[in-house]
């Protein structure tokens, strides 16, 4: 096993919303709860879930870009929580993110050639024509030219902008992206030529991934482990032929069966979740997935599921795989 580049240990987030006149009353919302999590060099993570399970907060707190409650976030041997201010700017080149919407991540008042390049001048003290070649050179890499140099985003379209985004992402040779959806408001043709960009570039410079969506299929597609998160809380974890074979927590199997397939023959009934999924600021005793879970039991309304061991990496939390608690 390669040595991990992230490893986020015990990681925990809450944010404090305010109510009442003046703001008086404060409510605390549980984003992330004692998340533990490790990416091999070179390796894609895939973290999946419904909306609100916490994969966005997770990502922006690997790049500091909020900061963390507590616990710990490891990048190439280095506690980033621990970092002053100065030391966090100049480990920034090394990690960097795709944003899910390149019409709000890039200035609509700067060119591409600017967009690009700003990052080599505030870290690379690029200048002048050396400059300009290595914009360029990051445009060709994605799949752009020179004629798109002196353009604003306005006038590209969403892949096109998605891949100005990337080349700028790519500009300080990073060893960690973090992906945040970066195809959900493309068109499938557009995501696939993205996607299959995002794999050459990985080949090509052994980058590591951190790659966070809601679409199954192309999780599977590009991720080596998949992550399953509900309630700030990962409940599954293992390589992604594991997770999809193999489903073993009731909340993986319920996604899983939810996603569509062109052949009949291995479409699977629908599990379909009564209840909403229960607020992170009040979240239930127990379990989080019980209050929807059809598998729970009197265990699961009253004591946390620890994760347990499936061997070969692949880990889950659920009482139902612990014999021992059952025939309790």
């Amino acid at each position: 096993m390669k040595e991990p580049l992230v490893e986020v240990k015990g990681l925990t987030k809450h944010f404090e919303i305010r109510k009442g006149l003046f703001g008086r009353r404060s409510t605390v919302v549980q984003a992330l709860d004692r998340v533990n999590l490790s990416i091999e060099c070179g390796k894609t993570v895939g973290v999946v879930g419904e909306s609100g399970c916490g994969k966005t907060t997770l990502g922006r707190c690997i790049m500091c870009l909020i900061p963390s409650t507590a616990g710990e976030i490891w990048v190439a041997g280095e506690n980033v929580l621990a970092l002053s201010a100065k030391e966090l700017r100049d480990r920034r080149q090394h990690m960097q993110m795709v944003f899910q919407n390149p019409y709000s991540s890039l200035n609509p008042r700067l060119s591409v050639h600017n967009l690009v390049a700003e990052p080599l001048i505030t870290h690379a003290k690029v200048r002048g024509e050396e400059l300009t070649e290595r914009v360029l050179e990051l445009l060709q890499k994605v799949g752009m030219h020179e004629e798109h140099l002196y353009r604003y985003p306005h006038e590209f379209s969403g892949g096109q902008l998605q891949r100005i985004a990337v080349a700028r992402a790519l500009a300080l040779n990073p060893k960690l992206l973090v992906l945040d959806e970066p195809t959900s408001a493309l068109d499938v043709s557009v995501q696939a030529s993205i996607l299959n960009l995002l794999q050459e570039l990985q080949e090509e410079a052994n980058l590591t991934y951190l790659f966070i969506s809601h679409d199954l299929s192309i999780v599977e597609y590009l991720s080596d482990h998949i992550a399953v998160m509900y309630l700030g809380r990962i409940v599954e974890i293992g390589s992604a032929e594991d997770i999809f074979t193999n489903p073993q927590h009731p909340y993986t199997e319920a996604l899983l069966s939810s996603t569509p397939n062109v052949d009949p023959l291995k479409r699977k009934q629908p599990i379909v979740l009564e209840g909403n999924l229960p607020s992170p600021a009040a979240p239930p005793p127990g379990c989080y997935f019980h209050t929807r879970c059809p598998k729970a039991f009197d265990l699961c309304h009253q004591v946390e599921p620890q994760m347990i061991d499936l061997g070969s990496g692949h880990q889950a939390a659920c009482h139902l795989l612990d014999e021992d608690k059952i025939a309790g």
